[in-house]
């Protein structure tokens, strides 16, 4: 193998090939246009400039807000879970039209300029609280062009492994590591309403009115059904009132103690005769006050005896639902899907990786991470065809953003040659299609 005088590398096993490095002119990433496409049409993250203070003065600032904040935000949804790539990213074509303003003709923001933006700059009170409130503000601006009936709530807390001396860095028992432990809170599409980065040693439940009060007071003058889910670990009667007080129904599990036991003492007793090899389900509802309550609430149980099983499965749900006890149940399970989604946060968006050592600057990269998680699934859940509705954002990463392409300027065009290989052309296409539809018309003269 050697190097030819024009620069092209050659391989001996076919002495046809030539390997050329053309950093600037080619890209890895080209279906990071089709998101920006997609931020586009929704008008997101041009919020940037209404909402976060720029501190900087002088005339150094060559990127603006904007650009540094999308850069943060796609540089995620590419992959590139933290500013270490910063330097390559800046030079590639397909990060600076994404970028804009100055980076089109020379390059995007490098390590140092990536550093600073999230560790000073968003890391102030106020840009801080701004970018915690930003998922809802783009939630809003989806809903305003896709306007749902309904709205369910799941929260749900979640780990994030430390190392080292890092601010906030707590052993927790219950995942058996030192961690930090993020609330969460998502809708039914999927979407992350809002979420809080927390020390590793609090409660599952600490700080639950810091991330659901906001965004029920959203939703509050909306027409919509609105609905909440929680674990045991928001079964607290101040949970119950509040979400009676606004006027949400919900559904969540409580901890089994003897009196609830002694309420369904029938259907724990096995049933007579040979079992069979089937599982057989019994619900029940009544009427329960614990202590710490003001008031009885129903309560809904679901009981399962398993063919190898020599005790029963029993759980319990307080509830304000209506509905049967089987349908409060099934609607329960539902919940599962947020831990879903957390799982696909973790592994396409990576928003475990919070490396920094202040817990502030770790609190500003999880939202940012959330961004890019909202970002990935405005597109899985607005834009796919029916044919790629059930692909994963770890998949669509894959195959959607890692299209490679070679960069070709004309006089007037700049054009991305995208491997058909990689996506086929017609399915982008209907992707762009759906994203244009995104858009707000004229209304007519």
């Amino acid at each position: 193998m050697g190097e030819s005088k024009q620069g092209c590398l050659r391989v001996d096993f076919e002495r046809r090939l030539k390997l050329e490095f053309h950093g600037s002119k080619v890209t890895s990433d080209a279906g990071l246009l089709a998101y920006r496409e997609l931020d586009d049409a929704i008008e997101l993250t041009e919020m940037a400039g209404d909402i976060f203070a720029d501190s900087r003065t002088g005339k150094n600032g060559r990127h603006g807000m904007i650009g540094l904040f999308r850069q943060s935000v796609f540089g995620r949804l590419g992959g590139y879970e933290d500013v270490n790539d910063a330097d390559r990213l800046g030079r590639d074509p397909a990060m600076c039209w994404i970028v804009g303003g100055h980076a089109i003709k020379e390059r995007a923001a490098s390590t140092s300029q990536m550093g600073r933006f999230e560790t000073e700059l968003l890391a102030t009170d106020e840009n801080l609280a701004a970018l915690t409130a930003l998922p809802g503000a783009w939630i809003d601006k989806v809903h305003d062009r896709r306007p749902p009936k309904m709205i369910i709530l799941d929260m749900d807390s979640s780990v994030s492994p430390t190392h080292g001396d890092q601010d906030g860095s707590a052993y927790n028992g219950h995942f058996g590591c030192t961690c930090y432990h993020p609330l969460f809170l998502f809708n039914q599409f999927g979407d992350l309403e809002r979420c809080v980065l927390r020390p590793g040693n609090v409660h599952s439940a600490d700080g639950w009115r810091d991330v659901l009060e906001p965004v029920v007071a959203r939703y509050k003058d909306k027409d919509l059904r609105r609905y909440f889910r929680g674990d045991a670990a928001f079964a607290a009667p101040d949970i119950y009132a509040f979400l009676e007080a606004e006027g949400f129904l919900y559904a969540i599990r409580l901890p089994k103690n003897q009196v609830l036991q002694e309420s369904i003492a029938h259907l724990l007793t096995r049933p007579v005769g040979r079992p069979p090899n089937h599982v057989q389900r019994y619900y029940a509802s009544f009427s329960y006050q614990a202590g710490s309550w003001d008031r009885k609430r129903r309560v809904v149980a679901k009981v399962e005896w398993h063919p190898d099983d020599l005790y029963a499965r029993v759980g319990f749900i307080v509830t304000n639902l209506s509905r049967s006890a089987e349908r409060v149940t099934w609607f329960y399970n539902q919940r599962g899907k947020a831990e879903q989604y957390i799982k696909e946060g973790k592994n396409a968006i990576k928003w475990t990786r919070l490396s920094c050592r202040k817990f502030r600057d770790n609190a500003v990269r999880l939202q940012l991470h959330a961004l890019s998680y909202n970002l990935a699934n405005f597109m899985r859940t607005l834009a796919l065809p029916k044919e790629l509705e059930h692909w994963s954002m770890t998949t669509l990463r894959e195959k959607l953003v890692k299209i490679g392409a070679k960069v070709v300027r004309h006089g007037r065009y700049v054009t991305f040659q995208l491997a058909e290989v990689a996506f086929p052309r017609g399915l982008f296409e209907i992707i762009l299609r759906l994203i244009d539809d995104l858009r707000p018309r004229p209304a007519p003269a």
